[in-house]
């Protein structure tokens, strides 16, 4: 690889100033009354605080963000639709705990399910589901870790639907947000069903367990949860001025306290951090030089936004360098990792991203291709 560019944020437009002389100023984290918890910025999936986060713990009903992600999912694919009417059968019905009060032999919407999985947190609604989707409880959670795995939830590993106790079911805080994340990031239309305050059926009416909702207007989900080994248990997310930030507490001793100690994660992530977006996805940032091709160049640039999660102290601008690929030659097909960007200096390194092309190049033909061998040979002597 060879450095191109030492201030690619000056060529390119990234920022405009230099960046500030003065250092980053942030306290230590606060320190909250539960057994694990992590900030997590959601657009970029970095960590700002931690603590005891990849220990595996028994999750209660945040367990139903998995049951919840698996119906978006496959609704997503188009092998379900909400209009879907479920059969419930007598183990969903006889599910103790919160329930949505579903009725056995009755069909129920698969809209109404979740909106009683995601809102109610009705373990009903949640066995109904997965006896729906998977055929019975059991192959549902087969299924649930096989997701598990391909989201990379490495401490965790589930055996129903609901998060009712059980040997061998656990996540940790780190998993939850990750599956937290995905379920943001993935289907944004969904989501918003994670912001409703309550939900009536059956001619009953049941408020949301998150009270964050009600306290802060830039809270719009996630999950509680509940039970007595695990605790009280919250997954909440708040987005605010471009910044999202996810937070799981585990292992409260109430219902006011998971409220609260999530409360003091995000105050401190807002008043602390942000998301920046540094380039935009097809951005150009380099006009490559390309050997035996059809033409001559190549536009290099991004397949995605570039975002960062920096501190707000950290000034006005961020210092980047560009590292392009010495010899790039034809053919190139759109997408072909060309270089990356690193953003940061070299003690604190903020991201690495691939530039990629943004074109097509053939193959030039025969004389073209024979000319640039000749130019390049010369190239390579001086």
């Amino acid at each position: 690889m060879k450095k191109l560019l030492a201030t690619l944020s000056i060529v390119f437009g990234l920022v405009s100033t230099p960046v500030s002389a003065a250092p980053s100023l942030i306290p230590t984290p606060p320190q909250l009354s539960a057994s694990s918890y992590i900030l997590m910025d959601a657009y970029t999936g970095d960590v700002l605080v931690s603590h005891n986060a990849d220990e595996a713990l028994p999750p209660a009903s945040l367990t139903k963000l998995m049951t919840a992600y698996i119906i978006e999912y496959e609704l997503a694919r188009g092998n379900l639709s909400f209009s879907d009417q479920v059969s419930v059968s007598e183990k969903a019905w006889r599910m103790e705990g919160s329930r949505m009060f579903i009725r056995e032999g009755t069909r129920v919407s698969l809209e109404d399910l979740m909106r009683g999985i995601i809102i109610q947190s009705g373990n009903d609604a949640s066995v109904a589901a997965a006896e729906y989707v998977a055929g019975s409880e059991s192959a549902f959670a087969d299924l649930m870790n096989q997701h598990a795995q391909l989201l990379g939830m490495k401490n965790s590993h589930f055996v129903n639907a609901t998060g009712f106790p059980a040997e061998g079911h656990y996540s940790s805080a780190h998993d939850l947000a990750k599956l937290s994340r995905a379920t943001i990031l993935q289907f944004p239309e969904n989501y918003k069903m994670y912001a409703e305050k309550e939900f009536k059926y059956n001619n009953i009416k049941q408020p949301n367990r998150n009270k964050l909702l009600w306290r802060d207007k830039t809270v719009d989900g996630l999950k509680t949860g509940h039970t007595e080994e695990a605790g009280y248990c919250l997954a909440a997310s708040a987005v605010r001025n471009g910044t999202r930030l996810i937070t799981v507490v585990m292992g409260t001793k109430s219902d006011q306290a998971r409220a609260t100690e999530s409360q003091k994660l995000l105050d401190y992530g807002f008043r602390y951090y942000e998301t920046r977006k540094l380039y935009s996805r097809g951005q150009v940032v380099n006009n490559a030089k390309v050997w035996g091709g059809s033409q001559s160049n190549v536009k290099v640039g991004f397949a995605e936004d570039v975002l960062v999660t920096i501190p707000r102290q950290q000034g006005d601008s961020l210092p980047a360098t560009l590292d392009m690929t010495k010899e790039i030659t034809a053919p190139i097909a759109v997408g072909d990792i060309l270089g990356k960007v690193i953003v940061g200096t070299d003690g604190n390194i903020l991201l690495e991203q691939p530039v990629v092309a943004l074109e097509a190049v053939e193959e030039g033909g025969f004389f073209k291709r024979m000319f640039d061998k000749i130019r390049l040979f010369f190239a390579k002597l001086f």
